[in-house]
């Protein structure tokens, strides 16, 4: 494992984070006790960065990981949760949530809070309710130690939040294929500029990255240092000196082992010429072979139709990434289910939800009628 420090912080961090938004699941339900082994596991092995949120796993992960952080590893962690912000109505919400996360963490203060998931419209409306004055106070009470937001918008809105406050961290989406998405590198660089230290979210593309087609693996293959496709994805990153901290959403213990020796380096590397001629590589392959690129991150879930949205859309482009795929073998069980796209009337519920602003009506429709 290795450590970077936060700028303006007192914080060194493990680059590896544990991010807990995918933790194991059974019957439905976040298996607990394997879900606080595989984290007690991790921060034993020198992870100190751990990442939740309140609407994770239906409002469970905050419980779990405040399970998890007792019998003294609390002490050994950089926490960070996140506010809700469209849990926000007034003013004193945003207090009251913090105070119920505290509660379900079972803790004094937060290392890291974030406003969470910021864009252009959502700035607008939490300076409508004062929010820097609500982090002022949480700060000043001890509440929280440093203000953060995690984003999903275009680099404009981005550059807005990052100079509306004196943030000590922003939690972006960057991978091979968001070099020109989200917040851009621009962005990353921008923070950097600023002191702002910078954690990663989605550097797998939620799980499209650690399973490429076989054109992609051939390419890793005739580089001449043989690595996984995730540590590939996963290198990408941890070579940007801005980068402080890479969240891992991960889900069952092989998955937890591989990160762990994937970042098992003693320093910080850099990128060669070749590796980012192969990554653009990379990326133009993938770019070709998929639709949606959903990450699976569910904010589109429950659908009021019952529509799996992110189980279409993930099944669809791993489907696509194979030679000569087709999912209408899939598509055949979904529709069995009563769960297909025919069902969607349309509402744009679930594309005000998403992150990543996916025309998640137009693949729906798109994606039926090729597969039906």
């Amino acid at each position: 494992m290795f450590y970077t420090q936060f700028p303006n912080t007192d914080i060194q961090s493990s680059m590896l984070g544990f991010g807990c938004m995918r933790l194991p699941v059974k019957d439905g339900k976040i298996d607990e006790k394997e879900a606080i082994r595989m984290i007690r596991h991790a921060i034993d092995s020198g992870v100190t960065y751990i990442d939740t949120a309140y609407p994770y796993h239906g409002g469970e992960s905050e419980i779990v990981v405040g399970k998890a952080l007792q019998d003294g590893y609390r002490e050994k962690v950089t926490l960070a949760t996140k506010l809700p912000c469209w849990n926000v109505h007034k003013h004193e919400d945003m207090m009251a949530i913090l105070d119920e996360q505290l509660q379900k963490l079972q803790t004094d203060h937060i290392d890291f809070y974030l406003m969470h998931a910021m864009n252009g419209e959502r700035l607008e409306e939490m300076q409508k309710y004062d929010y820097k004055s609500f982090l002022d106070e949480a700060l000043a009470q001890g509440k929280i130690r440093y203000p953060a937001f995690s984003f999903h918008d275009g680099y404009d809105a981005f550059m807005r939040i990052l100079n509306d406050y004196d943030w000590k961290m922003c939690q972006v989406q960057m991978n091979i294929l968001d070099d020109e998405n989200q917040c851009t590198l621009e962005g990353i660089r921008q923070a950097g500029k600023k002191g702002v230290g910078v954690v990663i979210m989605e550097p797998l593309r939620g799980g499209l990255l650690a399973n490429p087609p076989e054109d992609v693996v051939a390419a890793y293959a005739q580089y001449q240092d043989q690595r996984s496709p995730v540590e590939w994805a996963f290198r990408y990153l941890y070579t940007m000196p801005e980068v402080k901290c890479i969240l891992s959403g991960m889900s069952n213990w092989e998955q937890l082992v591989d990160n762990l020796n994937i970042f098992d380096l003693e320093g910080q590397p850099e990128l060669n010429e070749d590796e980012k001629a192969l990554y653009v590589k990379v990326k133009d392959t993938y770019i070709a072979r998929t639709k949606t690129r959903c990450t699976g991150c569910r904010y589109c879930q429950p659908c009021p139709m019952g529509v799996a949205i992110p189980h279409i859309f993930q099944n669809y482009d791993t489907s696509m990434l194979r030679a000569q795929g087709s999912y209408k073998d899939g598509y055949a069980k979904v529709i069995a289910d009563e769960r297909d796209a025919s069902r969607c009337v349309q509402c744009g519920q679930c594309e005000a939800a998403c992150p990543q602003h996916l025309p998640i009506i137009r693949y729906l429709q798109e994606i039926h009628e090729e597969c039906k």
